[in-house]
């Protein structure tokens, strides 16, 4: 204490320990300001950490999806490259068997010429230039070489492929979100949940009983290195994707795309003669019969069987007017199956010629031929059949599809926990989902539901029933 001249007393230095306290507390403030901002952006960069991975993730599934959609298209084009090959292969058949009927004259062309025109006759001849088809169609030769180069794809190839994208699609993904979390946090150590790996698409090189072990062995040494830990809440628990055998639908959508291709129609053609034949039934004609058709049959294997008859009119008093049939040609590709298709009229073993038995009579003994109205080739499907090449390879195989087309998202739920921030513990979660969403609206007005025949899977961030960040001292 001390006086000045007057007498009067005053304490010095009380300013200088009121600024010293206003100090401390203005540093102290600043001191959480910090500590509280630096907390704030450490939420912030986790939370754009998170969201980043959690959308990578979903995109990674979308990709997955839509490959297998890509696969599905791609195994419809070579179904159908396969049915035009055996379609081609009974074709080469047909003509090279006509070059046969039209060099032994049976019929000859003057005869289809007379009855049918010069158009028919000009293609009759025409057979003449397919000597060098003879073999084209016979097992492992050009055309069989090029179909079992399509089923290798079918099978080794899109398959193989296929399979192996639905077995490891929550591995991709989960590899990616390693990867997103690594690149955001490339100066702490990232551990990833390995238990999230669904059954059915874990690694098998991955201990499965050590699984969740291990993680919780690197999550206490993630505590202590100051490093983060994320894991997986998967939404769906069944599998999102299934097997399909190759039937019922799948059949319908190849014949249904089939229809699309004019050469794999129906090759039916009836052409009548213009002239008269028989005054007992003066309203039938000579016919001549192109028939033909490409089919899926039941074990899978696509076949193709061509054939065209001359159908002279004949008519006698013990069975009146009928149809006496002259096969010009006749190809039969059966694929691997080698099964008759059903309703084909035909006979294991049709004599090569009639100069013996009367054609009428033989069929009347030993088929159950309609050779009266006439509508099929019966005895070239003989002749097909006889010298049909079978070719190896073909069938169908399965195929990836949703489990459940009413399931149209496949969502989960990341989170990620960061230890030892400011004292505390971070979690943050993020939600994303893989839909199914078609860009443009069907011109039918259906609404499509999600399927892996369609490239339209989409990802995005969706929200959580609650987002929070935990704070644990």
């Amino acid at each position: 204490m001390m006086c000045n001249k007057y007498g009067i007393q005053y304490r010095q230095g009380q300013a200088l320990i009121l600024g010293l306290s206003l100090m401390s507390v203005l540093i102290l403030a600043l001191i959480g300001l910090y500590s509280n901002g630096r907390l704030i952006g450490e939420k912030l960069r986790q939370t754009h950490s998170v969201d980043a991975a959690a959308y990578s993730g979903a995109l990674m599934q979308a990709r997955a999806l839509n490959m297998q959609a890509y696969i599905n298209i791609a195994q419809i084009g070579h179904q159908m490259a396969m049915a035009h090959l055996v379609t081609l292969g009974s074709w080469a058949k047909l003509a090279s068997t006509e070059n046969r009927s039209l060099s032994s004259a049976n019929p000859p062309v003057w005869v289809i010429a007379t009855h049918f025109g010069a158009k028919h006759a000009k293609a009759y001849q025409a057979a003449q230039k397919s000597f060098t088809l003879s073999t084209i169609a016979h097992q492992y030769q050009h055309l069989h070489q090029q179909f079992i180069k399509h089923d290798e794809i079918v099978e080794k190839v899109l398959l193989a492929s296929s399979l192996y994208i639905r077995k490891t699609m929550e591995q991709s993904r989960n590899l990616t979100i390693q990867k997103i979390l690594e690149s955001n946090y490339p100066e702490k150590q990232v551990i990833g949940d390995l238990n999230s790996l669904s059954i059915g698409t874990r690694d098998s090189s991955l201990p499965a009983k050590n699984t969740l072990s291990l993680f919780i062995n690197e999550a206490k040494k993630a505590t202590s290195a100051q490093t983060l830990t994320w894991s997986i809440d998967n939404q769906d628990e069944q599998q999102f994707t299934q097997l399909f055998k190759p039937k019922a639908n799948y059949r319908s959508l190849l014949a249904d795309v089939a229809q699309v291709y004019d050469f794999l129609k129906p090759r039916n053609n009836t052409k009548k003669s213009l002239l008269p034949v028989s005054h007992r039934c003066p309203h039938l004609r000579h016919e001549l019969r192109r028939r033909g058709e490409t089919i899926l049959n039941e074990q899978g294997n696509w076949q193709s069987m061509d054939t065209q008859s001359y159908h002279a009119l004949r008519s006698n008093k013990w069975i009146g007017c009928y149809y006496r049939e002259y096969p010009m040609g006749w190809g039969w590709v059966p694929g691997q199956s080698d099964s008759v298709p059903e309703g084909i009229e035909y006979s294991q073993d049709p004599p090569a010629d009639f100069s013996k038995d009367d054609f009428w009579r033989w069929v009347k003994k030993t088929t159950q031929w309609d050779i009266f109205t006439g509508e099929n080739n019966p005895l070239a499907n003989s002749r097909a059949i006889s010298e049909r090449h079978r070719w190896k390879g073909g069938g169908l195989v399965p195929y990836v599809d949703i489990a459940d087309s009413k399931n149209e998202q496949l969502a989960f739920v990341l989170t990620l926990t960061q230890p030892k921030v400011q004292t505390q513990t971070l979690t943050v979660q993020s939600a994303a989902e893989t839909f199914f969403e078609r860009p443009i609206s069907r011109n039918d007005g259906y609404v499509e539901r999600a399927n892996l025949w369609h490239p339209y899977w989409q990802a995005r961030l969706i929200s959580l029933p609650e987002r929070r960040f935990y704070e644990k001292p």
